[in-house]
């Protein structure tokens, strides 16, 4: 089966199904107007498909025409659907208006999967087993992947899948269409740190007479900086950053309390635990030397996301195969952003890419990055993408098939 060829052709129909996605954005578990597109583009295809309780998500199951009866492989491709709450600055005639914004291409994987489903069933006489396509909301921080595994996702076609592929594109760092991976540890840990500091206020005049929260939820950042470069191996590393700070009304008035949040991302399980009982002791020891009081709270998020090396050779020879020698390239270190994705393959063997969508004419060292209100993504890769999604199936089931043969 050769999917560039098909996938070219439906480039115009795949770009207008973006540019629709992408100025209808919306965010969290609920996406229903997203989810209507979806159920919309899938119309008419041999799928099976059937949609979450908990979340408006869309599952589909392709059955092939060569599965074995008797026990079918099957195979998993997921793409996320959901979007940021970003005004859109990228000027764009498509672009949201709603105050959300698909500025991590989230867009781009929907588009992409339902492009992969088209070539899929256009092949579905030749396919060795099933295809269970995964269409998630929820990604950006409200754990879609663990909702839809809850209700049942891994064991839609009617047993567990045994492998499972995700992609991503970036708009910066790769150029367009530039494919990349690595086995082992590819993207990082995501926790939520939450810190609320109570003293007691007081005049600015004489801190003496009061208990500063303020100064103290300082000394509790410094001290988690401090902590992370004496607690753990810079070969395995942790970030904290802290990115809201709140305490007080005026310059001269000391608040009764001050609050602040981090996210905090690290490379392996053994440092998610540690971090919980290091954190404690920065937090309660500053609080103790300003006497103070102080509550926190750390949610412990996405795992980080491991691909199985065997999975990742194979979709390297994919990408290779289906575009070309020069459109792989191995990442030579993790990223430091985080996935739900990493809960599917935590259960079964599987392997996340990435994919540059750095836009025409801009430097991918210098363009705007995901999350960005001015993040802008190449469509040219939507065919290329879909014909990938659609290789990694069909060749895996093939795979499959020789390994029961032999």
């Amino acid at each position: 089966m050769t999917f560039l060829e098909d996938a070219t052709a439906m480039q115009g129909d795949l770009a207008e199904l973006r540019k629709r996605l992408h100025g209808h954005p919306e965010i969290g578990l609920d996406l229903p107007r997203t989810q209507e597109a979806v159920l919309s583009a899938l119309s008419g295809l041999p799928l099976e498909i059937t949609t979450g309780t908990r979340t408006t998500s869309v599952t589909a199951v392709l059955r092939g025409g060569q599965r074995e009866a008797a026990d079918p492989k099957t195979v998993l491709i997921r793409g996320d659907m959901d979007a940021l709450p970003v005004d859109e600055e990228t000027g764009l005639d498509f672009a949201s208006t709603n105050g959300a914004m698909h500025a991590c291409g989230h867009d781009l994987h929907t588009t992409s999967l339902v492009g992969a489903a088209k070539l899929l069933c256009q092949h579905r006489d030749a396919l060795k087993g099933d295809v269970v396509l995964m269409f998630q909301p929820g990604e950006e921080g409200f754990d879609g992947a663990g909702v839809m595994i809850d209700e049942g996702v891994l064991d839609a076609a009617g047993r567990r899948v045994d492998a499972a592929f995700g992609m991503h594109v970036f708009s910066s760092q790769l150029p367009s269409g530039v494919f990349t991976s690595r086995a082992g540890t590819v993207m990082s840990a995501s926790h939520g740190l939450y810190v609320t500091v109570r003293g007691a206020g007081g005049h600015g005049s004489a801190p003496h007479r009061a208990k500063d929260p303020i100064a103290a939820a300082a000394a509790m950042i410094t001290a988690l900086q401090t902590m992370v470069t004496r607690t753990f191996d810079i070969f395995d590393p942790v970030v904290v950053t802290v990115g809201k700070f709140t305490g007080g009304t005026r310059r001269n008035i000391i608040p009764d309390t001050a609050t602040f949040e981090a996210t905090v991302r690290c490379y392996s399980e053994a440092n998610s635990e540690l971090l919980a009982s290091s954190i404690r002791r920065a937090v309660e020891g500053v609080a103790a030397s300003h006497g103070v009081d102080v509550e926190y709270r750390f949610d412990r998020e996405y795992p980080t996301t491991v691909n199985t090396a065997a999975e990742v050779d194979f979709s390297a020879d994919v990408v290779r195969n289906v575009l070309g020698e020069e459109r792989y390239q191995d990442m030579p270190h993790p990223i430091s952003a985080s996935e739900d994705f990493s809960r599917v393959i935590a259960a079964v063997p599987g392997a996340f890419l990435g994919i540059g969508a750095t836009p025409p004419g801009l430097d991918p060292d210098a363009a705007p990055m995901n999350h960005s209100p001015r993040a802008d993504f190449d469509p040219a890769v939507l065919s290329d993408a879909s014909a990938v999604y659609a290789g990694l199936a069909a060749r895996r089931l093939d795979a499959f098939a020789e390994e029961i043969a032999s």
